[in-house]
């Protein structure tokens, strides 16, 4: 099974170029090209081996989710010439993330159990098991860090260091919340309970833009519908579908991303396992099997695929 770890491409017209911790992102003009590359991240650390069928997963799933919310607020995507490409709008991006919780889980849970009743600024009510859920959905926004880990933060903490100015912010909460709702929704339709996810907004022309990926399961958290009472009424985990179970192995194998702590060795039927679960994931959210491709080399697709889209669509991207 190949897999697309990185790219090192050269495109006529190019502009700039960024490696991102799982994308690879190319620059032409007004536009970006985002190559969803295999790699794949934990606690906010790159993972040494990238996963067969990864990052199509997520793109092809990423690319559903964007048509199905434009209604809500428009988004960057223009086009997705290759199963690992999405090429859109290069916008002005806010310098925080819009996270949003419909259950208590994950981080959350994790934060709670250590003693917090306060999450972001957000009260929490006393008595909660993991992953009940939450009186109302909440907004919990982290600060986007290039490298390193993401931090939570406060309303007041955004609005106080102008990190988004207060009538942007207000639109950016009002948006998430129905996103959430539209994500909840279509979630249930596959028989699935969307936990948590997060939003990322820019600006392009003075108005907001959804951009980056969404509802996929390295951005968001999802339970299965099917025995969630019960499961939860005698105490047993949630069968989740998410990177959660990636999370789950580092931290078995003593990985939490903490300073000194070492990447656990990534063996074939590791990554094999991680890919399979992957597959797993696009069929619950699709219903559909993914079609795979073996017998060609992805890299040669990928940058022949974007070569053909920049020159049949010069007109969206060049200047002169």
């Amino acid at each position: 099974m190949e897999a697309v770890k990185e790219t090192h491409f050269s495109f006529p017209g190019q502009t700039g170029f960024y490696r991102g911790k799982v994308r690879d992102v190319y620059y032409f003009g007004n536009l970006m090209a985002m190559v969803v590359t295999d790699r794949i991240s934990a606690f906010d650390v790159v993972l040494p081996r990238a996963i067969p069928y990864k990052g199509q997963v997520l793109n092809r799933i990423a690319t559903r989710n964007l048509e199905a919310t434009r209604d809500i607020v428009d988004n960057w995507l223009l086009a997705t010439p290759d199963p690992q490409i999405a090429v859109g709008y290069r916008c002005q991006p806010f310098a925080v993330e819009m996270v949003i919780r419909g259950y208590l889980a994950g981080h959350a849970w994790r934060e709670y159990r250590a003693g917090k009743r306060s999450l972001c600024g957000v009260p929490l009510p006393e008595g909660l098991k993991e992953n009940d859920p939450l009186p109302e959905p909440i907004i919990t926004p982290s600060t986007k860090a290039r490298e390193g880990h993401d931090e939570d933060i406060s309303r007041e903490e955004i609005l106080q260091q102008g990190l988004v100015p207060e009538a942007y912010y207000v639109q950016m909460e009002d948006i998430t919340r129905r996103l959430f709702a539209r994500g909840s929704q279509l979630a249930a339709g596959r028989g699935l309970i969307l936990v948590d996810t997060k939003y990322e907004f820019g600006l392009k022309d003075d108005k907001i833009m959804l951009i980056d990926e969404i509802h996929t399961p390295d951005s968001s958290r999802y339970f299965y519908r099917d025995g969630y009472d019960e499961r939860q009424a005698t105490g047993q985990p949630q069968r989740q579908l998410s990177k959660e179970f990636v999370r789950q192995w580092l931290i078995e194998n003593g990985f939490q991303g903490r300073q000194g702590e070492q990447v656990p060795a990534m063996t074939d039927e590791v990554v094999q396992m991680i890919s399979e679960r992957y597959l797993e994931l696009y069929r619950s959210f699709t219903g559909e099997d993914l079609k795979t491709e073996n017998s060609v080399n992805l890299t040669d697709k990928i940058y022949q695929n974007l070569h053909n889209w920049l020159l049949q669509n010069k007109a969206l991207w060049q200047t002169d």
